[in-house]
């Protein structure tokens, strides 16, 4: 059985969550709304603050769509409770950020700024403080559409092995090379 399928889902205070006919699921909370559509054969129950997702049979399909589906569920509730947030440095000299309200300007080095609209179910700010590398943070309740822009965003400029200039998530380890050795040999 499924370990991550099989594991309960602790509703905190505050979170409601609504499974329909069509096995869709609701989940609203303090930072938002979540809807996510359920695997007809799999079912949902909710009792005494304890979400638990089963499925019938055994077979493949039914393993890996429990676990998956109990791992968005389980997002959905944190997202609404607590939600998520990720940042992004800028590492390189000229490189700068800066945002008004959801449109983020980047300028990472090419002939023109990048001008990116941030869909409107998440909170951007961005930091130019002196001597820090320019921060762009991202918050929401999705976590799957915070993944997905910061991946977009971070597309723009990837990190680089040889001096590290690039995009990239704080925190992040960036494998370094060698560059090439000069002088003579002997």
């Amino acid at each position: 059985m499924s370990r991550i399928g099989k594991a309960i889902i602790n509703v905190p205070s505050g979170v409601t969550v609504d499974v329909t006919k069509g096995n869709v699921v609701t989940v609203k909370g303090s930072k938002g709304t979540l809807v996510e559509p359920i695997d007809p054969d799999l079912s949902v129950s909710l009792e005494d603050g304890v979400l638990t997702v089963s499925r019938p049979t055994e077979q493949k399909r039914h393993k890996s769509a429990h676990g998956l589906y109990r791992a968005l569920i389980n997002n959905m509730v944190e997202g609404v409770s607590s939600g998520f947030k990720k940042q992004l440095e800028l590492i390189g000299v000229g490189y700068r950020v800066s945002n008004t309200d959801n449109l983020l300007e980047l300028t990472l080095g090419y002939s023109h700024p990048i001008y990116f609209e941030i869909p409107s179910e998440l909170k951007l700010t961005t930091k130019m403080d002196k001597g820090e590398a320019p921060t762009i943070i991202l918050e929401g309740a999705d976590k799957q559409l915070l993944g997905q822009v910061c991946a977009k965003i971070r597309k723009y400029r990837k990190p680089e092995p040889y001096k590290g200039k690039g995009i990239k998530f704080t925190g992040e380890e960036i494998r370094r090379k060698a560059g090439k050795t000069s002088g003579k040999k002997k």
